[in-house]
């Protein structure tokens, strides 16, 4: 009896030291998750984390390559592919950290930013989720910050009213290409490539988990859907830097995106809504042809 106390005190402690759980899919990109891994491993040094590896049954070499590189990690081996949003769910799973982070396995930290996000969060209790500034190889800014789709900001473009406001405020109201990526902001939405947020939030959620319907791209937009059900804000902290060596981890799947992004529209959007922002898009089509 007083070893199974132990035990659980043992359990208990572990469970509170580990600040975050790192959970990277990995899908026959050995090396580079190798490198987004060493990236962690470089930046991170005064972090307590810890860092869940889940292989989507890779067949470019054995999973257990990782344990024997990098024999601290926890490594999920799934028997089939089952797409990068069950896969991070899986990885969750297993997570014992008091903030979670979802991280592309194409991507390398240029900074210490897992802590940045983490102490971005601790001060923003209203933020349920944090992403960072995302950078090509070359430094150039990638566009994670988006707005839902909506007739509001369908006008907004169309009638070009952020030239009236000014760039700075018209960058933060339609975000997307529009935004400098140079300051904190609040967006409707966020890519997964880096995701972050606490585990009491997950928890809220009515499942418990991410939603995991889409197989790959979209889910990311669904999730953040999520956590705005909740209340919570969608931010992202520019201090926070990483590279995204975009597609190198899933492909160009184009066909894959535009049957999610219309599935995400039956589900969020009513008939007229979807109708008026389809003749918007057509009108914005032949303004700036």
């Amino acid at each position: 009896m007083q070893n199974q106390i132990t035990d659980f005190k043992q359990q208990t402690l572990g469970y509170q030291n580990i600040e975050v759980s790192i959970v990277i899919i990995n899908y026959n990109t050995f090396h580079l998750t190798c490198n987004c891994i060493e990236s962690i491993k470089s930046n991170e040094a005064s972090l307590s984390y810890e860092i869940i590896l889940v292989d989507n049954n890779s067949s470019e070499c054995s999973a257990s390559e990782f344990k024997k590189k990098f024999p601290e990690i926890t490594l999920i081996q799934s028997s089939t592919n089952v797409g990068f949003a069950k896969g991070n769910n899986l990885g969750i799973g297993h997570a014992k950290g008091k903030y979670i982070l979802l991280l592309n396995s194409d991507t390398v930290l240029l900074n210490n930013a897992v802590s940045l996000a983490i102490s971005f969060l601790k001060k923003k209790r209203k933020v349920g989720v944090v992403t960072a500034r995302l950078e090509h190889e070359n430094g150039d800014i990638q566009l994670n910050c988006l707005r839902f789709v909506s007739i509001r900001y369908k006008l907004f473009e169309l009638l070009r009213l952020q030239k009236i406001v000014g760039s700075n405020c018209g960058g933060k109201i339609l975000l997307g290409p529009f935004f400098d990526y140079n300051s904190v902001a609040y967006p409707d939405w966020v890519w997964g490539t880096f995701f972050m947020f606490r585990r009491e939030s997950l928890e809220r959620l009515p499942l418990k988990r991410l939603s995991d319907d889409f197989f790959m791209y979209v889910e990311d937009m669904e999730w953040c859907k999520e956590f705005r059900r909740l209340g919570y804000k969608i931010a992202f902290q520019p201090a926070a830097r990483i590279v995204h060596f975009v597609g190198k981890s899933g492909g160009d799947k184009i066909g894959m995106i535009e049957s999610n992004t219309a599935l995400f529209m039956d589900r969020y959007y009513t008939k007229t809504h979807k109708r008026s922002i389809q003749f918007l898009d057509r009108l914005l089509a032949i303004k700036f042809k």
